[in-house]
């Protein structure tokens, strides 16, 4: 299958370009920016055959078969519904879009066209996350009770830009980090938040969004969920706690684009370090993608699953602002 890369953007640059040439007999024809200059040297760098700043001009090409979406928060629905109208499968990454009703038209269209919707959650691919869900649903921690995520980390500059000053564009900590812990707790827990309470601020990074983040979601199951999130804490590391009438696991440096980190389980019987795969997380997101639009299972996080994460963010957000309890709005899902 070949492939229209939409947005040269650095996570596409870094992980997915060799992603997709992992996959036997899949191939980048194409390379859609806003930028000449730039979609030029992108193309050359990365010895794409095409490169435009017109992606009417990608997906016309009957031999395009999958539109890999990276480009700004803002630009993901108009062109995810355009690719969907041309009939190709489509990897979007998060959030799907500015608002709910946003990123609900673009699964509802693909469904309607038939074509493979997916979100580009890489955190549920990882062996450390997929571990961590494997303890949980085998009653290792007996009920779960909480689940701690602290994902506070330092933006590096060459990725700040929009995602620290434009909140038109969908920057902030909230769409950037938010959702992929909503996942994250989605996919281990196997249920969605119900409601959430939360702060947020700008600790020094942030210009007109915020930077950081502290929530606290209520689970349908009486779990509760405590998550930090920011762009402005270089030394802070990441790790993720769950909490159960039977165990704990400890896991640190999982929140991560890498294969790395460590797990824990504690019980009664005493500590087990807990060893998982170390696949590239973005090499396993492609190929489940890949699998389902050849009608073979589904995509590691599809369309809905996009849908939920930003939904939690944007509940997220809501709370912050009014300082209230938000019940949290799936848009039907």
């Amino acid at each position: 299958m070949n492939w229209a890369f939409v947005g040269a953007s650095t996570i596409a640059s870094q992980h997915m370009v060799n992603a997709v040439r992992q996959q036997a007999g899949n191939e980048v024809t194409w390379i859609v920016s806003n930028s000449p200059d730039r979609v030029k040297v992108w193309a050359k760098e990365h010895n794409f055959a095409n490169a435009t700043t017109s992606l009417e001009d990608a997906i016309s090409d009957p031999e395009v078969g999958a539109v890999y979406i990276s480009s700004t928060n803002e630009k993901h629905h108009a062109q995810a519904m355009a690719a969907i109208a041309a009939k190709k499968h489509v990897l979007c990454e998060k959030p799907l879009g500015m608002t709910l009703q946003e990123a609900t038209e673009m699964v509802r269209a693909a469904n309607a066209a038939g074509v493979t919707f997916g979100t580009n959650h890489h955190l549920r691919c990882s062996g450390s996350h997929r571990a961590i869900r494997k303890l949980i649903a085998q009653g290792r921690v007996g009920k779960v009770l909480s689940l701690r995520i602290h994902h506070a980390v330092h933006l590096p500059d060459h990725l700040q830009g929009w995602r620290i000053n434009s909140a038109d564009s969908g920057g902030g900590v909230i769409p950037d980090i938010v959702v992929h812990d909503a996942d994250v707790t989605r996919f281990l827990l196997q249920e969605d938040p119900a409601n959430v309470v939360a702060q947020m601020t700008s600790s020094g990074m942030g210009q007109g969004v915020e930077d950081s983040c502290m929530s606290v979601w209520t689970m349908p199951s009486g779990a509760m969920v405590m998550t930090h999130e920011s762009f402005t804490h270089p030394f802070a590391g990441s790790s993720l706690e769950v909490h159960g009438t039977q165990g704990s696991i400890f896991a640190n440096g999982v929140m991560t684009q890498r294969p790395v980190g460590a797990i824990t389980l504690v019980t009664e019987a005493g500590r087990d370090e807990i060893a998982f795969p170390d696949h590239s997380l973005y090499v396993m997101g492609v190929s489940e993608f890949v699998a389902a639009t050849e009608g073979h299972g589904r995509p590691a996080a599809d369309g809905p699953d996009g849908v939920k994460s930003l939904s939690v963010a944007l509940s997220v957000r809501e709370a912050a602002k009014t300082g209230q309890r938000v019940e949290v709005d799936y848009g039907g899902f």
